[in-house]
């Protein structure tokens, strides 16, 4: 029996500059169905611009573009949202769900990329790889009595203690590579539950721990998390990673504890504001030992195309069953 005809599905990705490789639609959808897919792929879409965007769409395909309760009511076709990402802080959860509107992310694309740039980081904050960098070629090299050059101390990775706060897929995965480093690897005690064996309480985590790497999500209890008394907490020559949220750490209270050398070094690769204005503190030069990249950590190559991989597969099953419906809709079906 032919498929009955119907009408073209309108997908909207709303910042697709934010994923360079593309959704691969051909890979999920037969010929029948990628002909119904009326699919706009936008490089960004400006605050004042959502909601044109989002008013005939079925689907929103969006990364970081806020969606709240007056957008969402201005889209009366819309009845799936798809998050190019693991967090769901972008999309008003509560209005979606009145108005009918599935909402889903993707939790587990990017947890190795994530986990390898951190110890990647890591290792480069105990080694000072970025000052030896430069000394090999600024002339401080040449102009060394020796066949090598001493600078900064570097500090021994296997055999110290990371501590991790956040236990999900990717504190575990950070947690096994670091392990094969030869890391001892404690967890921060998640909120109302036992503390298990290798886990301690938040203040005693920083106070025991040489490397502290956050992969909790942001909320109210969790903004502002790393503090100017937290940092206090933590050892002089201990290092702070930050993949997870921003907000999570005051950016003001750790410039100033990496330039009153309280803290022997930071990498950070989310700020509070992306991308971050000018005048952001972190982006303030003359910070020792910070090493700040353009939220990166989960750009591997895999995890991009896996990332799209499940999108794509996402909107083909909104196709799929929008098929569905109408066809049992048709007169003389089931």
């Amino acid at each position: 029996m032919p498929r009955p005809s119907v009408p073209a599905c309108q997908v909207v990705f709303l910042d697709a500059g934010t994923l360079p490789c593309g959704l691969p639609f051909d890979q999920y959808l037969d010929a029948p169905l990628l002909s119904q897919l009326a699919y706009q792929a936008h490089e960004r879409t400006a605050p004042a611009e959502v909601a044109a965007r989002v008013a005939q769409a079925e689907v929103v395909v969006t990364n970081k573009v806020r969606l709240g309760a007056e957008l969402l009511a201005q889209a009366p076709r819309l009845k799936r949202i798809c998050i190019a990402a693991a967090g769901m802080d972008n999309v008003d959860l509560q209005a979606a769900r009145s108005l009918g509107i599935t909402v889903h992310n993707v939790p587990d694309y990017g947890s190795d990329s994530v986990a390898e740039h951190v110890l990647a980081t890591l290792l480069a904050l105990c080694r000072h790889l970025a000052t030896y960098s430069a000394a090999a070629t600024d002339g401080r090299w040449s102009a060394s009595p020796h066949f090598c050059w001493h600078g900064p101390r570097i500090l021994p990775v296997g055999g110290s203690t990371l501590g991790i706060v956040g236990r999900g897929r990717i504190g575990q995965a950070t947690a096994r590579l670091a392990q094969g480093l030869g890391m001892r690897v404690l967890f921060a005690q998640r909120p109302g539950r036992e503390a298990a064996e290798d886990e301690r309480p938040l203040d005693d985590l920083l106070a025991q721990c040489d490397a502290i790497s956050l992969h909790v999500p942001l909320t109210p209890d969790t903004r502002g998390l790393i503090d100017t008394r937290r940092l206090a907490l933590m050892k002089p020559d201990a290092v702070l990673i930050n993949t997870g949220r921003g907000a999570l750490v005051d950016p003001h209270a750790l410039v100033a504890a990496l330039r009153a050398q309280r803290l022997a070094g930071a990498a950070i690769d989310v700020l509070e504001v992306e991308p971050p204005p000018p005048d952001h503190p972190l982006l303030a030069p003359g910070t020792p030992n910070l090493l700040l990249t353009p939220h990166v950590a989960w750009a591997s190559e895999q995890a991009q195309q896996r990332l799209a991989a499940r999108l794509a597969e996402q909107v083909a099953q909104h196709l799929r069953e929008r098929a569905t419906q109408v066809q049992a809709q048709q007169p003389g079906a089931a």
